[in-house]
């Protein structure tokens, strides 16, 4: 249930934020190439909005398997190797978010008690860059939950895009079109 509502409020903001970025961006080249104006923070808007849609969208993409893999030498192994092996690396990757969380509560922490601003937007620098933390919060929320079906054999390891299947499957189908009467 928890999880579900992770999975509805990430696939939401995520929503929210990529229309956000391109009516913003929509509105800026208007303006500028049309009116020969613009909007003072416009760009920074948008950096701050791509930022927190790639943060958002990295932990979305673990969920989905949307990363890409490389698991030609893990495949190698039986299903136990590959268990093992992927469960290593499920706890070098959260050991990297926990470093980086950290990393980034000290940098909110101080951003807080300094009470530094935006350059063109009056908000609170923590506040834009809090998803720093967010995101390996999420981040990490994944991997833990991905270390869970490894360890309760779910699966063998990441789920991930496999490009090279993807590409055979369309080139049959192609194929199969092509050859139609």
């Amino acid at each position: 249930m928890f999880l579900r509502i992770i999975d509805k409020t990430e696939e939401a903001i995520i929503s929210l934020l990529l229309v956000a970025i391109t009516l913003l961006v929509f509105a800026e080249v208007v303006l500028r190439f049309g009116f020969g104006t613009g909007v003072s923070w416009g760009q920074e808007a948008t950096l701050h909005l791509a930022g927190w849609f790639v943060l958002f969208g990295a932990s979305y993409g673990l969920k989905t398997g949307a990363h890409i893999g490389v698991d030609a030498f893990v495949q190698l192994f039986a299903p136990l190797g590959q268990r093992l092996i992927s469960a290593l690396a499920i706890l070098l990757s959260l050991g990297y978010c926990g470093l980086l969380g950290y990393g980034a509560w000290v940098y909110l922490h101080k951003m807080y008690r300094i009470g530094i601003e935006l350059e063109d937007i009056p908000i609170q620098a923590w506040i834009a860059h809090s998803i720093l933390l967010i995101g390996m919060v999420l981040l990490s929320l994944r991997l833990l939950v991905l270390l869970w079906d490894v360890a309760t054999g779910k699966t063998t390891g990441f789920r991930r895009t496999d490009e090279a299947r993807e590409s055979l499957h369309l080139a049959e189908e192609i194929k199969r079109e092509v050859s139609k009467p």
